[in-house]
């Protein structure tokens, strides 16, 4: 008997299109550039390969953006946690190398591809991260495209911005408010997740007791968020977080606990007569601050996942049914989540810039992993420099 064909599913031929496209897109430039004598050789930090390490400082050529595509000149961008996570080779959303990692950042506009007339070299500018969905499921005709099975991002499968220049399709572009620093600027994406978690997909009223665990970057911005909702927060860390918890009072908390020298459930008993937290926002990715979070949350209360643990790990999870809560996750961000999180950095409601414990050059990409990876200080920013 023949064997029957094996028929190629539809997303799998949209990415293979795409993929194809781009890689023409890109040929077609590049000869362009090339013609023009404009391509010359940049630095960038470059993921070479599948797998644990395989990153280094290496030349890529500049790049040229296609019709629909902007080309921004990095001024400021952030190490993410997940960029140590892509070094490591443990993370779980596709890569594609060799590809130019980095994708928190802003810049200036240098130039616009021939179709592009909302943007114009020289405006200030920061960007989305989704560079290709597929635009027909479910979530993404829901306007929910950050949780697109397809979705392919830059500093992971598109060339990001750990370099001097970034190529991105034009739809991802927000203008930068003029009163932002550049410095500030970079964390624009994540503040834009913590919107999507916090803003988005939590139910918080003026009031609401509610826990933040873990005060690094995205803790740090989800406390400001709450606050800027008229929640209670009681923020917690553990013994290596003394700075980050003084700096999370310093950015509105009303209380902060560190668990290795207090009970917090102590804390939060005294904070409301036994009942418990309203919610609970975990933003640390550990597994013991998640079954913390259903120790703490009240009966009928509310708990949001930010934080990923990267393995699975073992839960009572009939505490769900048993308190009746209402458990969500959070992943990435929306345009409304940018077009907010913007609005609230340009009112001075949500403050990045003392997040930032240092400034590197490009070149010290290494010293910048090692400091996010042993947490000796919060969020490292890289300036690429010609």
């Amino acid at each position: 008997m023949k064997d029957e064909p094996y028929e190629v599913p539809e997303d799998e031929k949209a990415l293979c299109w795409a993929s194809i496209v781009q890689a023409i897109s890109i040929l077609s430039r590049l000869q362009k550039g090339l013609w023009r004598g404009e391509i010359r050789d940049l630095k960038a930090v470059v993921k070479h390969a599948l797998g644990s390490g395989n990153v280094e400082l290496s030349d890529v050529p500049e790049p040229v953006p296609g019709p629909d595509e902007v080309k921004i000149e990095v001024k400021a961008v952030g190490i993410c946690g997940s960029d140590i996570h892509i070094y490591h080779g443990d993370i779980q959303l596709p890569i594609r190398p060799p590809v130019v990692m980095g994708h928190e950042f802003c810049g200036v506009i240098a130039e616009v591809g021939s179709s592009v007339s909302k943007f114009k070299p020289g405006e200030r500018v920061t960007s989305e991260t989704s560079a290709y969905v597929c635009g027909s499921c479910l979530s993404c005709r829901t306007g929910n495209y950050n949780v697109c099975a397809d979705k392919r991002l830059i500093g992971y499968w598109f060339n990001g911005a750990f370099a001097k220049y970034c190529v991105v399709p034009s739809r991802l572009v927000h203008r930068l408010p003029e009163n932002v620093s550049f410095l500030s600027g970079a964390l624009c994406e994540p503040l834009a997740c913590c919107v999507n978690g916090v803003i988005e997909k939590t139910a918080i009223s003026p009031g609401d007791v509610v826990v933040v665990a873990g005060p690094g970057t995205i803790g740090l911005l989800s406390l400001q968020l709450v606050k800027a909702k008229g929640g209670f927060v009681m923020l917690c860390g553990t013994g290596v977080d003394g700075n980050r918890l003084n700096l999370g009072r310093e950015l509105g908390a009303d209380v902060t606990v560190n668990i290795h020298e207090q009970d917090p459930v102590e804390v939060m008993s005294g904070l409301t007569d036994g009942a418990g937290a309203d919610v609970f926002i975990e933003c640390s990715g550990s597994p013991d601050a998640v079954r913390m979070g259903f120790q703490l949350v009240r009966r009928g209360g509310r708990y949001t996942q930010i934080g990923l643990t990267g393995s699975a790990f073992e839960l009572d999870f009939d505490t769900v049914a048993y308190k009746e809560l209402t458990v969500k996750g959070s992943l990435g961000q929306r345009w409304t989540s940018w077009r907010r999180g913007l609005k609230l950095l340009a009112e001075g409601v949500i403050r990045t810039e003392p997040l930032i414990s240092d400034v590197l050059p490009l070149t010290e990409w290494m010293t910048g992993f090692r400091k996010m990876e042993h947490r000796e200080g919060l969020k490292v920013i890289l300036e690429p420099v010609l």
